[in-house]
């Protein structure tokens, strides 16, 4: 029986690489997205508990020195937050965009395995023409030289 060859099967094991390519980039979009939310996270964190502390030095006896050094430490964490609102963003676009080159990647891949899988398909075709074909000639000859 004949093998079976796809002619294609180099560009097809391109593409399965650059598909493991694109979902490693896709990960690491996400372990960052993840990384910045967590910093986020940890700001809100912080300036909930500075308010906090101002809400205490307010009942108590302290300077105004103190207080003063709370409430700028609040508006630091609140520049820190905007600052860190906009690296999740971008963090999110980056993800979206790994998202989108991997869909391309895994759409390209299924094409390039559907070619083969229609080439294997006709190989079979054919293969099984060829042997149907050779089982005629060995009948027509065998009938022939019965008949003789």
């Amino acid at each position: 029986m004949a093998k079976f060859i796809f002619k294609l099967q180099g560009i097809l094991n391109i593409k399965e690489k650059l598909e493991e390519q694109e979902k490693i980039a896709y990960g690491n979009a996400r372990i960052r997205l993840t990384e910045e939310e967590e910093k986020l996270d940890a700001l809100f964190g912080r300036r909930v508990e500075l308010v906090e502390e101002k809400r205490i030095q307010m009942s108590a006896v302290i300077s105004a020195r103190e207080l003063n050094l709370t409430e700028n430490a609040i508006r630091a964490t609140d520049l820190a937050i905007e600052d860190q609102k906009i690296s999740v963003k971008k963090a999110q676009r980056a993800l979206e965009n790994a998202r989108i080159k991997l869909e391309e990647a895994m759409k390209e891949r299924k094409i390039y395995e559907k070619l083969r899988e229609n080439a294997f398909t006709e190989f079979l075709a054919e293969t099984e023409h060829a042997e149907q074909m050779e089982i005629n000639e060995l009948v027509s000859y065998r009938h022939g030289r019965a008949n003789a």
